[in-house]
């Protein structure tokens, strides 16, 4: 672990947390040339335990999404190319599928939604060609490249002149801009009530999913209770939501139960899997939705994707850049204030 010697390093923005929308973060605020710092205590992280849809028309067709809020989620798809281009992450996936329960519910809504699709009601399967994926330990590994990594955990934070100064297990750290990515972590010492209270909108929710070796699907395909995806030179099978559980330990109860119906989804028999089975905890806000922006003077949060972390990752990296620049909110759908 590194220890800062004096004087205190000094960075444009400091961003608390290295999951998807820290790191997406900082990527964009280096795209726009300012002096970027990370501060995480290292670990598997929520975004490292999961799938990485990038899977707009299936998720607002899932959660019955407002016309809204899918446009959020379709306008956060959209920066993904362009993002994806100017990082290394690996972008791909040319085709989504969700086989049998209620699939001509999900095609109505994706109609009224207006995500393109096909829905064959006589195989009872649903194709879409608008969602992607990326697979997360790569995106991970690109996206912190070349970026300042401070392994350590933030202790306590307090305004220091038009900036903030952050104290660490590594030292101390100051920087023009503070944003917080701690995914459904409890606040740090020394925040401002806004930015306390943004915290405290942030519910956590457990997610479990399985790394398999075996390459059991060539594309996404989801079905009633689990999906099935390609990962790297194999798959990933998940996913469960569990609100407001904690533990990073795998329920072996659940993981039978998602793994039972990822066969029945891929209506196969079930046969031996090798599978690393793994839990994580993100966090959601009360509407679903992400809180991205200004709470207080070089404060800013990126907070509470639910399971849509990557998918939302380049649009929250924007808004939280346009607000260490002043711009005008891109995103008011997302902003702190809703809840404050």
């Amino acid at each position: 672990m590194p220890h800062f010697n004096s004087p205190e390093p000094s960075f444009d923005a400091l961003i608390i947390g290295a999951g998807a929308l820290g790191l997406c973060a900082a990527a964009e605020l280096r795209r726009r040339g300012r002096r970027v710092a990370v501060v995480d205590p290292g670990g598997v992280n929520a975004s490292a335990v999961a799938a990485g849809m990038i899977a707009p028309a299936m998720e607002c067709a899932i959660d019955d999404l407002s016309p809204e809020a899918a446009g959020v989620l379709r306008r956060a798809r959209d920066l993904w190319p362009a993002f994806a281009e100017a990082t290394g992450v690996r972008l791909y996936g040319d085709v989504a599928e969700w086989r049998g329960g209620n699939v001509a519910e999900l095609a109505a809504r994706m109609t009224a939604l207006g995500f393109q699709h096909q829905y064959d009601a006589a195989s009872a399967r649903l194709t879409t060609h608008e969602d992607a994926k990326v697979d997360p330990p790569q995106a991970l590994a690109v996206l912190a490249l070349g970026l300042t990594v401070i392994e350590a955990r933030a202790l306590r934070m307090a305004p220091d002149g038009p900036g903030w100064r952050v104290e660490t297990t590594a030292g101390a750290v100051r920087a023009e801009h503070l944003i917080l990515a701690t995914g459904a972590d409890p606040a740090v010492d020394g925040l401002p009530p806004e930015a306390q209270a943004a915290v405290a909108c942030i519910t956590p929710i457990r997610g479990q999913i399985g790394l398999v070796k075996e390459k059991l699907v060539d594309h996404v395909v989801r079905g009633p209770g689990a999906y099935v995806a390609p990962m790297g030179e194999g798959a990933v099978i998940g996913a469960t939501m569990e609100p407001g559980e904690r533990s990073v330990i795998p329920d072996a109860a659940r993981c039978e139960a998602m793994l039972a119906a990822a066969w029945a989804v891929l209506d196969e028999a079930p046969r031996p899997l090798g599978i690393d089975w793994r839990a994580g905890v993100r966090g959601t806000t009360p509407d679903g939705l992400p809180m991205a922006g200004r709470v207080a003077p070089g404060l800013h949060v990126a907070l509470g994707p639910r399971r849509n972390g990557w998918l939302l990752g380049p649009l929250i990296g924007a808004v939280v850049a346009d607000a260490t620049e002043g711009r005008p909110v891109a995103e008011p759908t997302l902003h702190p204030s809703r809840f404050l």
